[in-house]
C-alpha cells in the first residue's frame, strides 16, 4: 500500500504537531504556574492576614489585660465607693484612654458596691445609656446609702472629663457579686478571662478580663471588650469578595464573624436566650471544628477541603494571649475558585491565541510547501533522469533555500561523475545490552551494644479511660519527646512497641561512649517525662509514669526477616536482659534499673543504688541489679 502524501500535507501536519507540542506544554505550564502562584499568593495572604488578626485580637485583649493588671495594684481601689471616688474615676479614665478597644473598666466590692467607667465612643453605647450630646465617658456608681437603700447613679463626662450630666440609674437590680467575672476572679485568685456573656449595664455580649485586687479579699477589677469591637478586626474581603474570617471559642461556637449579617445573628443570640449551637450560621464551621481536633492542626495550619459543593482553603491559627480565652482560634476561609479565577481567564486567552497561531501556521505551511514542492519536483525529475542514465538537460535552477541548492549541486555533480562513484549503503549499529546489578542483602553482625527499654505504668488503664484519638495524641507527644532525647544522646530508636520504646547505642553508627550515653539518655528521658507530667496535671491529662531498663553486652545487629521484607534490629541475651530489667521496676518500685555491667563501666560518672542479685524469668544466671539515681557533677 502506498502511504506517500504530498509535501504540503506532511509539512502542514508537522507544523500543526510542532505548534501543538510546543504550545500545549507552554500553555499548561503557564496555567499551572499561574494557578499555583495565585494559590500560593492567596495562602501567603491568608497567613499574613491571620497573623494580623491574631495580633489585633491579642492587642485588644492584652491591652485590657495590662490595664487590669495595673489596676489590681492600685491602693485607692481598696476603699469601697464612694470613698476616694474621684481618684478612682481619674485612674479608670486614663486606663480607658490607653486601651482603645476596651468598652469599660470597673471594680466590684464584697459589700455589693460597684464603680464603672464606660467609653461612650460607640453609638449603640450612647443610645443605650441615653447619654447627652458631647458625652465621651459615663461613670456608673453603685454604693450602699448612708440613710436608706442603695445609691445607683450615672454621671456623664465630656472628653476633658468634665461632668455634663447626672441622673439615677435604676434600670436593673445589678449586683456585681453575682457577675461571672467577679465569681471567676474570686475563685481563681488571679487573672481570669470570661465570655462571651451579657453585661449588666449595657446588656450586650462582651468578653471580660478580671483580677482580684492584690492584698484585698473580695475586691475585683475588670475590663470589658464588646463582641462588636472584636468583629471590626475581622475583614477578609481584601483576599476575595467571598472570603470570610471568624473567631471560634473552645466550644467550637462562633465568637465573632466578618460577615455583618452573621455577626448580627451572633449578637442577637447572645443577647437573647443564649448562644446555642451556631454552626448553622457558617457551613465551614464544622470543617474548622474537625480540623482543630486533628493533631496536625492543633497548632494551626492551612488545609484544602470541600464543603457546600465547592473547594476552599482554610487557614486556622490558635489565639490564646497569655493563656486567656484558651482554646480560641482564628479561621480564614477562602473559595479556591476566587484565587484561581485570574489564572482561568489567562488560560482561555492563551488558548484563543494558540488557536489563532495554529490557523496561521497551517496557512503558512501550505504556502511554504507549495514553494518547496515546485523545487523538489524539479530535483526529483533530475534524479529520475540520472537514474535512467539520462545526462541531458541543464543544472537545477537557483533557490532561496540553501538545502535545495545543496541538493541541486549534489545532483549535478552526481550526473557528471556517475561513472566514478558507487552506491554506498550504510550498515546498522548493533545495540549493547547491559544487565542491571542486583543489590546485596545486609547480613547480621555481632558487636557490643547498649540497649534501653521503656514502658508506661498502667497504660492499659489510661487507654480504657480515654478515646483512641486521645490515646494517639498522648502517645504522639510522648514518643516525640523521648525520640528527641534519644537522638540528642546518639541513640537509635529501633522500634515502638505499644507504649514502649526500644533504643540501642553503638549500632549502626559506632559510639565509643555508648554506655555513658545510654545512662544519660535514661536520666534525661525521666526528667522530660517528669516535666510532661507536671504539664499534664495542670491540663487535666493523665500522668505517664515511665520505667526504664538499661543493659550492655554483645548482640547480633543487622537485617532480619523474610526475603520480601526485612527489618533492622538487634537480637540476643543482652536485648532480652534489658527488657527484663525494665519490667523489674514494677517489683522494686523504681524508675531506672541497670545491670551490673552498666554500673561497673560508668560507676565514676553516675550515682547508683545496689538492689542485689535477682533472677529473671527465662534466664538461669542471676543479674546484678542497680538503680540509676543520677549523674555526678563536679
Amino acid at each position: 500500500m502506498n502511504w506517500s502524501r504530498p509535501l504540503r500535507v506532511h509539512l502542514s501536519v508537522l507544523v500543526v504537531a510542532l505548534l501543538l507540542l510546543t504550545a500545549t506544554p507552554i500553555i499548561w505550564m503557564a496555567f499551572s504556574q499561574g494557578r499555583q502562584a495565585a494559590i500560593l499568593a492567596g495562602e501567603k495572604h491568608m497567613r499574613e492576614m491571620s497573623l494580623r488578626l491574631i495580633e489585633g485580637y491579642r492587642n485588644a485583649l492584652e491591652g485590657g489585660q495590662e490595664a487590669v493588671a495595673l489596676a489590681s495594684t492600685v491602693p485607692q481601689l481598696a476603699i469601697a465607693p464612694p470613698g476616694d471616688l474621684e481618684p478612682k474615676v481619674q485612674f479608670f479614665l486614663e486606663a480607658l484612654r490607653s486601651v482603645s478597644n476596651a468598652a469599660s473598666i470597673y471594680a466590684g466590692y464584697p459589700d455589693g458596691s460597684y464603680l464603672q467607667v464606660i467609653n461612650t465612643e460607640r453609638d449603640y453605647v450612647r443610645q443605650t445609656l441615653e447619654a447627652p450630646v458631647g458625652t465621651a465617658f459615663a461613670v456608673r456608681l453603685l454604693a450602699p446609702g448612708q440613710t436608706a437603700g442603695t445609691v445607683s447613679t450615672l454621671r456623664f463626662l465630656d472628653g476633658a472629663a468634665r461632668q455634663i450630666g447626672e441622673r439615677p440609674f435604676e434600670k436593673t437590680s445589678f449586683d456585681p457579686r453575682q457577675s461571672p467575672w467577679y465569681q471567676a476572679a474570686v475563685r481563681s485568685g488571679g487573672m481570669v478571662s470570661v465570655g462571651p456573656y451579657i453585661t449588666g449595664t449595657l446588656k450586650v455580649p462582651t468578653l471580660a478580663l478580671a483580677s482580684p485586687l492584690k492584698g484585698q479579699e473580695g475586691i475585683v477589677v475588670g475590663t470589658n471588650i464588646h463582641l462588636q469591637t472584636v468583629s471590626r478586626l475581622l475583614d477578609a474581603r481584601q483576599i476575595s469578595p467571598r472570603a470570610r474570617s471568624y473567631i471560634v471559642g473552645s466550644d467550637d461556637n462562633l465568637v465573632a464573624h466578618s460577615d455583618q449579617a452573621v455577626m448580627s445573628t451572633i449578637l442577637g443570640a447572645w443577647s437573647g436566650a443564649g448562644a446555642g449551637d451556631m454552626r448553622r450560621l457558617d457551613p465551614s464551621l464544622d470543617v474548622v471544628a474537625r480540623l482543630r481536633k486533628e493533631p496536625g492542626y492543633q497548632r494551626g495550619g492551612l488545609a484544602e477541603t470541600d464543603f457546600a459543593g465547592e473547594r476552599y482553603l482554610v487557614q486556622i491559627a490558635p489565639v490564646s494571649p497569655a493563656g486567656l480565652f484558651k482554646g480560641s482560634s482564628v479561621a480564614i476561609v477562602v473559595p479556591l475558585q476566587d484565587l484561581v479565577a485570574q489564572a482561568n481567564r489567562l488560560l482561555v486567552r492563551n488558548l484563543m491565541i494558540a488557536a489563532g497561531l495554529l490557523v496561521a501556521g497551517v496557512v503558512g505551511s501550505l504556502m511554504l510547501s507549495r514553494v518547496i514542492s515546485r523545487k523538489l519536483y524539479h530535483l526529483a525529475d533530475e534524479a529520475r533522469r540520472i537514474g535512467d542514465l539520462n545526462f541531458a538537460g541543464n543544472d537545477a535552477p537557483h533557490s532561496w533555500i540553501t538545502e535545495i541548492n545543496t541538493l541541486g549541486g549534489a545532483l549535478s555533480a552526481s550526473r557528471r561523475a556517475i561513472v566514478q562513484f558507487a552506491l554506498y549503503v550504510p550498515r546498522e549499529v548493533v545495540r549493547r545490552i547491559i544487565d542491571p546489578e542486583g543489590g546485596a542483602a545486609v547480613r547480621g553482625k555481632r558487636q557490643e551494644v547498649t540497649a534501653l527499654f521503656t514502658d508506661v505504668r498502667d497504660f492499659t488503664t489510661i487507654s480504657e479511660q480515654h478515646s483512641p484519638e486521645e490515646v494517639v495524641d498522648i502517645l504522639s507527644a510522648y514518643f516525640e519527646m523521648l525520640n528527641t532525647v534519644a537522638e540528642e544522646y546518639r541513640g537509635t530508636v529501633i522500634q515502638y512497641l505499644g507504649d514502649s520504646i526500644f533504643v540501642i547505642w553503638n549500632a549502626p553508627v559506632a559510639d565509643p561512649q555508648h554506655i555513658e550515653n545510654g545512662c544519660h539518655c535514661a536520666l534525661a528521658m525521666k526528667a522530660a517525662v517528669d516535666r510532661l507530667n507536671e504539664t499534664n496535671r495542670k491540663s487535666g491529662r493523665p500522668e505517664l509514669f515511665t520505667r526504664f531498663g538499661v543493659h550492655t553486652g554483645p548482640a547480633v545487629v543487622g537485617s532480619f526477616g523474610a526475603i520480601a521484607r526485612q527489618q533492622y534490629t538487634a537480637m540476643g541475651d543482652t536485648i532480652n536482659v534489658a527488657s527484663r530489667l525494665e519490667g523489674l521496676n514494677k517489683e522494686f518500685n523504681t524508675s531506672i534499673l541497670v545491670s551490673g555491667a552498666v554500673q561497673a563501666a560508668v560507676a565514676d560518672g553516675f550515682a547508683f543504688r545496689s538492689m542485689g542479685m535477682v533472677h529473671v524469668k527465662g534466664r538461669a544466671a542471676g543479674i546484678d541489679l542497680w538503680e540509676l539515681v543520677g549523674g555526678k557533677w563536679a
